[in-house]
């Protein structure tokens, strides 16, 4: 029975579900300023072998001669063409200047197709002639991580990590971010779900059947999972304008990464390549003329992190054809990791220049009276991947009685531990086609 009391609850009641159904009616959509190629440069017909060069040590992707003949069929149309007609030619040209790559640091043409070594850090481990395991090996006799037999229910390449390993990568999080907390960056917190244009904007492709996006089934906007913080950090600043006098702000975000792709070579294998995964990210907002010292910074935070720690390194220098659509100059970092015999990398830095800026609208205002507007340029860096600085802590630092040696860094992070210890055995998890035949049995 429904008695008067109830009535203002029940109107009430009734209201929310109202509110609830006009918000699933609103088609909900991003609102992203249109980007803004540097067509002074790009549509200049002195600039096309310049331009073609630059694509063809970049693995041929864009296509300046057809930017052209669009621009040109563009500006030829008769005042008679339809609205429609010319809507259609112009969006085509849009997508082909979209695709055209940065421009490419004098220093990255002269290394041809390979990475020059800048620098090796400290020393490679010696084991004495022993057995070096490999991550997964020696984590699987230490009881502190799981991959396997998981695909009935988190997919390929999902993991656990327990105990002190799990300690291990929060510590590593907690001493990247204090290191940079220290250095002026702001700590801020993003989204991990994106609209497809931002990422688009950041330089990475959403189309097609191979790429590394998760897409989620939103019914009026594309979104995805982001691959990395940098691009919630860039879509922070789309369509704002910054005051001259701010610059350079730097930020840095810590986030779980979403990559759809993964790999099945064997030095590749357990938590190399992993579909999800924690990164501490470094990203700035600055002037034309700051971000070349930008990277620098980057480039040296990166380098002292990884040198504190005691881990064999070599720093490169990277040629024209890796260095994706967005970087003008790109460092990698890769460690020694003695398991798999190998260098991989674990942190990069890239400066952008104004490719991201112009395509999300990011700028900046200056003169006396702060009237002129210009493009920012943004720089981006890996304080630190978890997973791979897992993998070069434990191939590097293991000992022969299975415990790990935790660097002296991370210690007031892991309760003042020197060591990480093996631990009892995991319960079992079982398929589930094996517990179905238990169950017979």
């Amino acid at each position: 029975m429904i008695t008067l009391k109830s009535l203002p609850v029940l109107k009430s009641f009734h209201l929310e579900q109202k509110l609830v159904t006009l918000a699933r009616s609103v088609h909900h959509k991003f609102h992203l300023v249109k980007p803004n190629y540097d067509t002074d440069y790009l549509l200049n017909p002195a600039n096309i072998p310049e331009i073609q060069h630059n694509i063809e040590h970049r693995k041929g992707v864009g296509n300046i001669q057809l930017v052209h003949e669009l621009n040109n069929k563009l500006r030829s149309l008769s005042a008679d063409v339809g609205e429609s007609e010319k809507s259609q030619l112009n969006d085509r040209l849009q997508a082909e200047l979209r695709k055209i790559p940065n421009r490419t640091h004098p220093e990255a043409l002269k290394h041809g197709v390979d990475p020059k070594v800048v620098r090796y850090y400290n020393e490679k481990p010696s084991f004495d002639g022993g057995k070096v395991f490999e991550f997964s090996e020696m984590t699987k006799k230490m009881n502190i991580f799981r991959m396997e037999k998981l695909g009935n229910f988190t997919g390929h390449k999902s993991y656990y990590l327990t105990g002190e390993l799990a300690e291990l990568e929060q510590a590593l999080i907690r001493y990247a971010v204090s290191k940079l907390l220290a250095r002026n960056f702001h700590l801020i917190t993003v989204p991990d779900i994106l609209p497809a244009r931002i990422i688009e904007s950041c330089g990475m492709s959403t189309h097609g059947e191979r790429n590394q996006v998760y897409k989620l089934n939103y019914p009026h906007e594309t979104l995805c999972l982001s691959g990395t913080s940098e691009m919630a950090l860039a879509g922070y600043f789309a369509g704002t304008v910054t005051e001259e006098s701010r610059l350079p702000l730097k930020l840095t975000a810590v986030s779980r990464c979403f990559r759809a792709e993964t790999s099945a070579l064997h030095e590749e294998k357990g938590i190399y390549r992993v579909h999800q995964f924690t990164k501490v990210e470094m990203f700035s907002v600055c002037r034309p003329d700051q971000s070349e010292a930008m990277l620098e910074e980057f480039r040296d935070i990166e380098v002292g992190l990884f040198d504190a720690l005691g881990v064999h390194f070599q720093l490169l220098d990277m040629p024209a054809c890796e260095l994706g659509a967005p970087a003008y100059r790109k460092y990698d970092i890769e460690a020694w990791m003695p398991g798999r015999g190998m260098y991989g990398e674990i942190s990069s830095c890239s400066d952008c220049t104004d490719y991201q800026a112009r395509r999300l609208g990011i700028q900046y205002r200056s003169g006396s009276d702060n009237s002129q507007l210009h493009y920012a340029h943004t720089v981006n860096g890996t304080a630190c991947a978890i997973p791979r600085m897992l993998i070069a802590l434990l191939e590097n630092f293991q000992n022969k009685d299975y415990t790990i040696t935790i660097p002296e860094p991370l210690r007031p992070f892991m309760r003042g531990k020197d060591k990480i210890s093996r631990k009892k055995v995991l319960p079992e998890l079982k398929l589930t086609k094996r517990l179905a035949q238990e169950e017979i049995c």
